[in-house]
């Protein structure tokens, strides 16, 4: 059974998978900047009340398995912890300042695929079955099908 997360007024389970990479895809992602990233973003995680369900640092790229908050974006938490990571690593690290001028750490885009453990199918499904016997007394139906 899903372990559903609370807050003050909902119940929620909102995962998000997330990738983005360095700029050029250069692989300076290893040792102790490695570590240090790995810090920077279970920080930013822990104070945006993100629960990090899997992560891996590799030599040019980042993924993360997530549990987030309904109030926060996958855009947002990823400009934070983008944010985050590329400033403090840049400014701890001059070495990689030869490497990504203008300090840009990370490339543009990102990707994100929300997660679930059913499928859009089931969900369509399970509305359409709630409550029949009102729905047909109601006659109330928001989609077209």
């Amino acid at each position: 059974m899903t372990e559903y997360r609370r807050s003050a007024h909902c119940v929620y389970d909102i995962k998000y998978h997330m990738v983005w990479i360095t700029k050029y895809r250069k692989a300076v992602l290893t040792g102790q900047i490695a570590r240090r990233a790995r810090e920077v973003i279970r920080g930013v995680c822990e104070a945006n009340d993100v629960e990090i369900l899997a992560g891996h640092v590799s030599k040019d790229h980042v993924h993360l398995l997530v549990s987030v908050p309904p109030h926060l974006s996958a855009s947002k938490l990823a400009r934070y912890v983008k944010g985050a990571t590329s400033r403090k690593l840049l400014m701890e690290h001059k070495e990689l300042n030869q490497q990504f001028w203008g300090r840009h750490l990370w490339a543009r885009g990102y990707f994100v695929a929300s997660s679930g453990n059913v499928t859009d199918e089931v969900i369509a499904e399970h509305i359409r079955n709630q409550d029949m016997e009102a729905a047909k007394e109601d006659n109330f139906e928001i989609s077209k099908h």
